[in-house]
């Protein structure tokens, strides 16, 4: 993998949890999150690649889809975890549509993390930061497809009135950032349906 061997910005203070400079930074671990640049892309495409690699349900297409929605200019939002100087994690977010005109919402989306490095918090914290960004941004909510074992601890739910056609509704979960939650039917940027 790559290594970023860019120095932390000057006078960035490295506090227990906190952010700083638009970088969180565990003391504990030492993971930085931050926002990608364009360095970070073939290290990203790399860690895309190796996380879902052995994943029975993937089609092996998610870096596919992180091109394809970078070229659209549809990340609103998308972070990295180094650990040591390399990308070692990834996370997305971009617009959805929501068949009741609801504006606002995103959804998370691929995310990775490179299997050498996987059942240490990093997905975790990628989505923890990455939802408090949305917020601080006027998001109003967030939605993904995947394992509700593991997103529902991280504060995603079943929507009852929310779908995505096509998708069991048990693995389908929605985030509210706001009061208001929408009716109707999602759909995800057509980089989703990226195969090369």
């Amino acid at each position: 993998m790559k290594n970023d061997t860019r120095p932390l910005q000057t006078k960035q203070t490295i506090l227990s949890g906190k952010q700083a400079n638009s970088q969180f930074i565990s003391s504990k671990t030492g993971l930085i999150l931050r926002e990608e640049t364009p360095d970070d892309i073939v290290a990203i495409t790399r860690v895309t690649v190796a996380a879902f690699m052995h994943l029975k349900i993937s089609n092996q297409t998610e870096h596919y889809i992180l091109h394809a929605l970078r070229k659209a200019g549809a990340l609103t939002l998308s972070l990295v975890a180094e650990m040591d100087g390399q990308v070692v994690g990834h996370v997305a977010f971009s617009p959805v549509a929501i068949s009741d005109g609801t504006e606002a919402w995103f959804g998370l989306g691929p995310i990775s993390v490179f299997p050498g490095y996987q059942r240490q918090g990093i997905g975790g914290a990628l989505i923890r930061e990455g939802v408090k960004r949305l917020k601080a941004m006027g998001a109003k909510g967030c939605v993904l497809v995947g394992d509700p074992g593991y997103y529902k601890k991280h504060g995603f739910r079943n929507p009852p009135d929310l779908i995505v056609e096509g998708v069991p509704p048990d693995v389908f979960m929605a985030m509210p950032l706001a009061h208001t939650v929408p009716r109707g039917a999602v759909t995800f940027h057509e980089g989703f349906l990226a195969t090369e």
